[in-house]
């Protein structure tokens, strides 16, 4: 099995399975499309190596793939953290069961890192637009990011997707951890500390949101309640208070943000009003976590929200159920 020690990777690609192989194998497929799979490392996080049943045809394209065990997956950051801890490349690529990276990905974030930026991240497509509150989710999670996108700098990137510089992340040590629950704290951080981020815009990924209206519904009021807390987690209670009594605004900010977001050049406008109620409720619903993000911290938030992020087929409408089982 090509399962061994790395000689010169440009960059490893950690990716989480809570279980078997079959949980990531259409990932690993656009994987192994990549002009650079060569050049790729595969770190393969799960519970264990015996019970992952990985093929060997599936690995064999990829410079190297390595396997790390991590025993039962409670905590997509620890796994991810253990990944990255094991990885051997220069530029770490954080990929997800549910996120498919579009030819031209690998090569383009690897020549975006020969430039000094600290992390890259690529631009987001809807991988089931036909759905409303697919739409819906993916503005949630990913409107500033959304394809089309020019490339520039900014403050923060794709949560989940992004490529960062090894020796970045291992600086934070046993705070790695905690800095993966929510990506855009580690963003901010990395940019106060005066690194640069990139958006690279010929850098795209096709992402499988939550379409069905029943598990949006307790995903959005994870998400903010983890990132709120992850977020307020040094912060002295007089300043916990005052998020906790400013989260109703919350909500209003970041619909305009996202309306914004939308009449950029070349987006949908015409799903605005179509996706407004969905997206107002969403608003609300990520709002009230983090009140209670703010005041009682994440509580079982992340084994929660972590439980959501596998086997995505399991939260979409019947219709994109029915898509997704005919690719």
């Amino acid at each position: 099995m090509n399962v061994s020690d790395c000689t010169h990777p440009e960059m490893s690609i950690v990716i989480v399975t809570p279980d078997r192989s079959e949980t990531i194998r259409r990932t690993i497929l656009h994987l192994r499309s990549q002009k650079a799979r060569d050049l790729l490392e595969v770190v393969i996080v799960a519970p264990s190596k015996d019970e992952l049943g990985l093929i060997e045809s599936e690995v064999k394209d990829f410079l190297q793939c390595c396997i790390v065990e991590v025993g039962p997956i409670n905590s997509t950051a620890k796994a991810r953290a253990a990944g990255i801890r094991q990885a051997s490349a220069p530029v770490i690529a954080l990929v997800e069961d549910h996120s498919y990276p579009c030819p031209g990905w690998a090569e383009t974030l690897i020549a975006a890192h020969r430039q000094p930026w600290a992390a890259v991240g690529p631009v987001v497509c809807n991988a089931n637009p036909e759905s409303l509150i697919s739409w819906t989710n993916l503005l949630l999670e990913y409107g500033p990011w959304l394809d089309p996108r020019e490339a520039e700098a900014v403050d923060h990137l794709p949560g989940h997707n992004a490529t960062y510089k090894r020796s970045h992340l291992l600086a934070y040590g046993p705070e790695l951890e905690a800095m993966l629950e929510a990506e855009s704290i580690l963003h901010w951080d990395l940019r106060a500390k005066g690194y640069q981020l990139y958006l690279e815009a010929e850098a795209k990924t096709s992402h499988l949101n939550f379409s069905s209206i029943l598990s949006s519904i307790p995903s959005r009021f994870y998400a903010g309640r983890l990132f709120a807390s992850t977020r307020a987690r040094h912060w002295r209670w007089l300043r916990r208070f005052f998020y906790f009594t400013s989260s109703p605004l919350i909500p209003l900010v970041r619909l305009l943000r996202i309306v914004r977001e939308l009449m950029r050049p070349g987006r949908q406008r015409n799903l605005l009003p179509r996706i407004l109620p969905a997206l107002v409720m969403g608003l609300i619903l990520d709002g009230v976590g983090e009140m209670i993000g703010y005041a009682f911290g994440r509580g079982h938030t992340m084994e929660k929200l972590s439980e959501m992020e596998f086997h995505r087929y399991r939260y979409l409408n019947k219709q994109d159920k029915r898509t997704f089982a005919e690719q």
